[in-house]
């Protein structure tokens, strides 16, 4: 137990550079209160005892704001920062290294008693307000992007925008854990510029026909295919996949 509790606070302080000492961490931190006070719910849960579980995860989101269900299955190195507003449903499971921010929901769509909340696997990390909706699976080194509504599975590697989101799958592997996701691509605005330049491209074209101009066709044409040809690598070091 005392190890388990050195490794929560050890994580901590390795995400969260506010993290000044661990006495703070201790004390100060509604995340690490959040899970402890899960980790005793969800014993009394797993040992039959459901009241008594629901009642402790009850006290506990009175004190830290953060609802996790004592069903819930959690994994190691667990982190959730600042965490106001952070509901996690029955049925959710949650791999090790897995980040999630404030306002953060984890929920169901289903009314049936079934398998109906998210699954995490490892390293993702989930952006301030983002929701993530029924049983959907995120795959390993995952980011959902802030405010994003999640409602398809997300294969591993990827990142998540829009709502309903959209995966943004850039090639190559991250390893370890990586915090970063304000990085977002900015696929429309890229696709909007690509199409605006090529609508400008065929007016100039057209009107270079019209005079005759062939030379000043052919000026243009090669003032804006370098600028073309970047977009164009740019749009395909992704693959886009359309999650509505």
């Amino acid at each position: 137990m005392f190890k388990r509790i050195k490794e929560d606070i050890h994580t901590v302080l390795e995400r969260d550079p506010a993290a000044r000492n661990s006495l703070e961490v201790f004390f100060c931190y509604p995340g690490l209160h959040a899970l402890w006070g899960y980790r005793i719910a969800h014993f009394f849960w797993e040992h039959k005892l459901k009241f008594i579980g629901r009642l402790v995860s009850h006290i506990v989101r009175f004190f830290t704001g953060i609802e996790i269900h004592p069903g819930a299955k959690i994994g190691r190195r667990f982190f959730i920062d600042h965490g106001m507003g952070v509901v996690i449903g029955e049925t959710t499971e949650i791999g090790d290294d897995v980040t999630l921010y404030q306002g953060v929901t984890l929920g169901g769509t289903s009314l049936k008693k079934v398998k109906r909340h998210p699954t995490l696997k490892n390293n993702v990390v989930v952006g301030g307000g983002a929701k993530v909706l029924g049983a959907v699976t995120i795959g390993e080194n995952s980011r959902i992007g802030a405010s994003s509504v999640v409602v398809k599975d997300v294969p591993p590697d990827s990142t998540v925008v829009g709502i309903p989101g959209r995966v943004v799958k850039k090639k190559g592997k991250t390893e370890g854990v990586d915090l970063e996701h304000t990085k977002i691509p900015d696929i429309e605005g890229k696709l909007m510029r690509y199409l605006l330049h090529r609508v400008e491209r065929i007016e100039r074209e057209l009107k270079a026909l019209s005079t005759g101009d062939k030379e000043s066709m052919e000026k243009e044409r090669l003032k804006e295919a370098e600028e073309l040809k970047k977009i164009e690598e740019y749009i395909k070091s992704f693959d886009i996949r359309g999650l509505e």
